[in-house]
């Protein structure tokens, strides 16, 4: 059976302010929200360029959680962006925390990572240069080990 797509589903505290945050750092599109009478938004859809990120408020009842209310998070979402110091810094200005600022890596990127204000991780990233895989490795082990 073959796999179509991968959508990342997020839950937050406070989705009208995850989608109004989203849009302002990344220039995300709200694509459609579905809204209980109470308010809550239940599923919400933000497209990323091609990508689709999809949104919850919590549903404690169903075991449904945002990163505060279990600690953090273990997921970081990646993105590639055509500057990641500046997208940083935009993402900094709408509300997110720096927590490593952008610098060159090994595997031929540019990236930093923030904590946006709903507690999900976000790598941003743009390429530096082309690494294979065996270059990838062979700087990795030398990183690891110097």
């Amino acid at each position: 059976m073959p796999i179509h797509e991968l959508f990342p589903y997020i839950h937050v505290r406070d989705a009208a302010a995850a989608i109004a945050f989203y849009r302002d750092a990344f220039g995300a599109e709200e694509e459609f929200r579905l809204t209980e009478p109470g308010g809550r938004i239940g599923h919400a859809e933000m497209r990323f360029g091609g990508m689709v990120l999809m949104i919850s408020e919590e549903f404690p009842e169903y075991g449904i959680q945002a990163p505060p209310s279990v600690g953090g998070t273990s997921v970081t979402l990646h993105i590639h962006v055509d500057d990641a110091d500046a997208t940083i810094a935009k993402a900094e200005a709408a509300g997110a925390t720096v927590a490593t600022p952008a610098q060159d890596w090994f595997y031929g990127e540019r990236s930093g990572c923030i904590i946006d204000p709903f507690g999900h991780r976000w790598n941003i990233g743009h390429s530096i240069e082309e690494v294979t895989p065996d270059e990838m490795q062979r700087r990795y082990t030398a990183m690891m080990t110097g």
